[in-house]
């Protein structure tokens, strides 16, 4: 079974997958809500019934959690959280929380050593950083 990664955010949702193995994650591409609670929780979820509908189906899903430099929760933390757990109501599928401090910047990192338009870049940032913190989370079950 695949496991789903996201990165939430306020205006857009990046979305990873990984491979049916759960070895490796690949960036899947970015949802755009009207914002995270307005109809975010409805998009998220109509795209993981249509990837839980595919061939190799989806096990679980994995969240980036924001917090500071430092590990304590920002802003988002809470907002984050509420989600995670109002996706977990609505989808009946496992979900952890997964830290994603510095992700944003690995992702960066990755997508400037093959994309030297930072336009292009910032158009697949968010899914690239659910890939990492997907990866991460892979990597620790492993």
């Amino acid at each position: 079974m695949r496991v789903v990664g996201l990165d939430i955010g306020e205006r857009r949702i990046g979305i990873a997958v990984s491979d049916a193995t759960g070895t490796l994650a690949r960036p899947l591409g970015v949802l755009r809500p009207t914002g995270l609670e307005v109809d975010a929780l409805d998009v998220v979820s109509t795209e993981i019934a249509r990837l839980a509908a595919e061939e190799d189906g989806i096990g679980a899903i994995v969240v980036g959690l924001p917090r500071r430099l430092d590990g304590s929760p920002n802003e988002m933390t809470p907002r984050v959280e509420q989600f995670a757990r109002r996706l977990g109501t609505k989808t009946a599928l496992p979900i952890t929380l997964q830290d994603e401090r510095l992700s944003s910047r690995e992702a960066e990192s990755r997508l400037a050593l093959t994309e030297k338009d930072w336009r292009s870049r910032k158009a697949r940032l968010d899914a690239a950083a659910a890939a990492v913190i997907l990866q991460d989370y892979l990597d620790g079950r492993a």
